[in-house]
């Protein structure tokens, strides 16, 4: 690199829908919990995304938004079904655009990492059981009617999503949640068209972006997360992850990020305390070799500040969650 690092973090981004990131700063998606039983955005969100949009960083993610009322990641999850809820969403995205940065929605489905307080009986690509204590159920495998209600409803929710005024929106294929799910061979067994090989194995998460990308136009941002690896054996591998960017790109996706593992395996890509480490960049730069606008993760999932009753509290650290990227972050 022969630029300084802080100079490249200030340059905008070009993405190839024709849309432009301010700076090369994101703060990656943490999971808020702050919905109410009605789960809808509020006024935490609200405040929340206003301090992290006056923090300086040109793209913001949300935490993810569930597609279906009965399967959540936790309870407090945003539910994104209909269009019941815009005004609460216009008034999010408002709040989380303030300073000019892009705010784009993260788009979920939990599978089988649904607590059992939620849900009991989850559902997932086939009847894996999640080895993590007793507080999630065993999941039964979907059937194709109900694969393709749930691409049905990310396009619906990336749809609703630029209607509210958010800026892009990103599907979440990582984490072993259910398009990772499908991704690996550990959990999916399945011998349909959903199974197998690789390329039936990215199937849902393919025929999704097409939905969403159907639903918001040409120009609209879309994002996907994807794990370099699953860190099991036997699992979704970085062999496998580089294969499916050869599909991403060919499917317009505007922007990769990069990250890893599972609730089961919780290790992250060559990350620690928000810092690339240097046995990363050689992964890295195999994304970069591909023709990928890729990003780097941090270590939490979870949003740590999110206050539900005071106005004039300190806002959380900004160097929680958030990345650099752009190509030249790890170029030769």
């Amino acid at each position: 690199m022969t630029d300084n690092p802080a100079n490249l973090l200030a340059r905008p981004l070009a993405l190839s829908c024709g849309q432009v990131i301010p700076n090369r700063i994101m703060k990656s998606a943490t999971t808020e919990g702050l919905a109410g039983p009605d789960d809808n955005p509020n006024a935490r969100h609200e405040r929340l995304y206003r301090r992290w949009s006056e923090g300086g960083a040109g793209l913001l993610v949300t935490g993810n938004v569930m597609i279906h009322r009965a399967h959540l990641e936790r309870p407090g999850n945003v539910v994104l079904e209909d269009d019941r809820a815009l005004p609460a969403l216009r008034a999010w995205a408002q709040a989380g655009t303030s300073a000019g940065n892009q705010l784009w929605m993260q788009i979920s489905h939990p599978g089988r990492q649904c607590p059992k307080a939620v849900n009991p009986k989850p559902v997932s690509a086939s009847d894996v059981q999640l080895k993590l204590g007793g507080g999630f159920g065993r999941p039964r495998p979907l059937t194709e009617a109900e694969i393709l209600d749930i691409i049905e409803r990310f396009g619906r929710a990336a749809g609703l999503a630029q209607e509210a005024g958010f800026t892009g929106v990103q599907l979440h294929g990582a984490h072993g949640y259910l398009i990772s799910q499908f991704l690996s061979p550990v959990t999916n067994r399945r011998n349909d068209a959903w199974g197998g090989s690789l390329e039936n194995r990215s199937r849902l998460l393919a025929e999704s972006l097409k939905a969403m990308r159907a639903a918001v136009g040409p120009r609209f941002p879309i994002s996907v997360k994807l794990n370099s690896s699953d860190f099991r054996k036997g699992g979704f591998d970085l062999d496998d992850c580089l294969q499916v960017i050869e599909w991403l790109n060919a499917l317009g996706v505007d922007l990769l990020e990069i990250s890893g593992g599972s609730y089961e395996q919780p290790r992250l890509m060559g990350v620690e305390g928000g810092h690339i480490i240097e046995d990363s960049l050689p992964v890295l730069r195999s994304f970069h070799r591909l023709g990928v606008r890729y990003m780097t993760l941090t270590h939490s999932f979870h949003t740590s500040w999110a206050d539900s009753s005071g106005t004039n509290e300190t806002p959380p650290p900004l160097h929680r969650g958030l990345t650099p990227f752009g190509e030249e972050v790890v170029a030769e």
